[in-house]
């Protein structure tokens, strides 16, 4: 399941230049912005049929809740799939007065933005399931200028280190790195043993970026992307810059697969499964695509996960459209007060069921995790409370840094134009978006 996320930069370009010919852009909200009201979740819809769009990844993530809700209420849900690239489609349809009632959304400020959430979306700061999320969960995404506009309902996804154990043990790496640095260094030794340390797939191009943004984990915990977006700081400076070098620095010296221009992400998954490489840098996508190659068993056994950054085990958070709904202002109250029918059905009665249905991690502290959820995916979680926000959680504009990196590492861009490609697009994007000082 390819992530999302990769494609924010072009996303947040598009609805820029779509929202000069947005008939909503700025106009006044089609409902009033009071409080809105929380229907019982099991009350009677019979007759209203109502809209999920989900990208390809998503469109089955609501199934069994959306069956539930269908039998408790009478609604009609409709699950409709927007095709990738997913954030232009929508963007494309709501700027021409097209939406949905609900929609899988990146949860991230920025995007958040890029759907014009102050006109288009439905405030859900009163939501009644709030209060039971779990403490370090509840305000972690979703806002958007002090008002909660998405929803989570699964996990966030975390910029981390995928590894596998065999591989480790088999090599005498008895622990886990606890930095950056460390990590390194285990990677020379598997490499003097051997064992290709790490694997990247250029040839898919959007992974790339995690292993710069691991690296200003810290670097984002001292408020780097504030000093980015207020132009204190650029991507040409020697913390972005400097990230972009390592990155080059550790492919020059022969860390990674031999294939990684070509590489896909297919081929990431199959290559640390079957312990042809030991560690890859990715999200939870990435273990999504593990498990619908091997069972819990197997990737327990071989799987483990663990944040990293330079000063230690800090993750990096990235919430993407999977794990995360929006309800949209429509104009027709019935339809609306059903959506937020819907997402209280789902998040209240509904979520037991939802989280056993789909092997997942629960956000909810009277909700315990099934069983059967793998290990890495319970360390991955384990990793949020602590993790830092992403280039696309925290900076007002998304560049395509991912595609400027796979550029150097086929060789056409040298990671100075790589930091000043990325800079220029930030600028760009900034001013499409409103920012000030751009």
């Amino acid at each position: 399941m390819k992530t999302r996320t990769a494609l924010a930069g072009a996303a947040v370009l598009v609805l820029g230049l779509a929202a000069c010919s947005d008939p909503s852009a700025g106009a006044p909200a089609a409902t009033t912005t009071a409080a809105a009201t929380w229907p019982d979740p099991a009350a009677r819809l019979d007759g209203v049929t109502l809209t999920i769009w989900a990208a390809q990844n998503s469109n089955t993530v609501p199934k069994q809740v959306v069956d539930a809700f269908q039998k408790a209420t009478g609604a009609k849900v409709e699950v409709v799939t927007i095709p990738d690239p997913y954030e232009q489609g929508v963007q494309t349809k709501v700027a021409t007065g097209d939406k949905p009632d609900l929609a899988f959304w990146q949860p991230t400020a920025s995007m958040l933005t890029a759907l014009n959430a102050t006109t288009n979306l439905q405030p859900l700061t009163d939501a009644p399931w709030l209060s039971k999320y779990a403490p370090d969960l509840r305000d972690i995404t979703g806002i958007l200028n002090d008002t909660r506009y998405a929803t989570l309902v699964t996990s966030p996804a975390v910029e981390g280190v995928y590894y596998n154990r065999e591989v480790f043990e088999a090599n005498g790496i008895t622990g886990t790195p606890k930095n950056f640095d460390e990590m390194i260094e285990v990677a020379r030794k598997l490499k003097a043993k051997g064992v290709t340390p790490f694997h990247e797939m250029a040839g898919d191009r959007w992974g790339t970026q995690w292993w710069v943004q691991v690296q200003l984990a810290d670097a984002a915990k001292d408020g780097l992307w504030e000093r980015i977006n207020t132009g204190k700081e650029t991507f040409e400076g020697p913390t972005v810059l400097g990230a972009i070098k390592k990155y080059r620095s550790l492919i020059d010296e022969g860390l990674f697969n031999a294939d990684i221009r070509t590489a896909k992400f297919e081929d990431q998954g199959a290559a640390l499964l079957s312990g042809k490489a030991a560690m890859a840098v990715q999200v939870n996508s990435f273990f999504g695509l593990l498990q619908a190659s091997s069972d819990t068993a197997t990737l327990d056994k071989r799987i483990g996960f663990f944040p990293i950054s330079p000063s230690g085990n800090v993750g990096t958070s990235i919430p993407d459209q999977s794990n995360a709904l929006v309800a949209f202002r429509t104009g027709d109250a019935g339809r609306e007060a059903a959506a937020r029918q819907l997402l209280a059905y789902w998040m209240g009665p509904g979520y037991p069921a939802f989280v056993a249905d789909r092997s997942t991690v629960s956000l909810q502290t009277a909700v315990p995790s099934p069983p059967d959820v793998p290990r890495a995916l319970l360390d991955v979680h384990a990793s949020l409370p602590s993790s830092v926000g992403s280039m696309q959680s925290q900076a007002v504009a998304n560049p395509d840094l991912y595609l400027n990196l796979a550029d150097m590492i086929t060789g056409t861009l040298s990671p100075e134009k790589v930091a000043s490609a990325t800079q220029k697009q930030f600028e760009q994007l900034a001013r499409a978006a409103g920012a000030t000082g751009f």
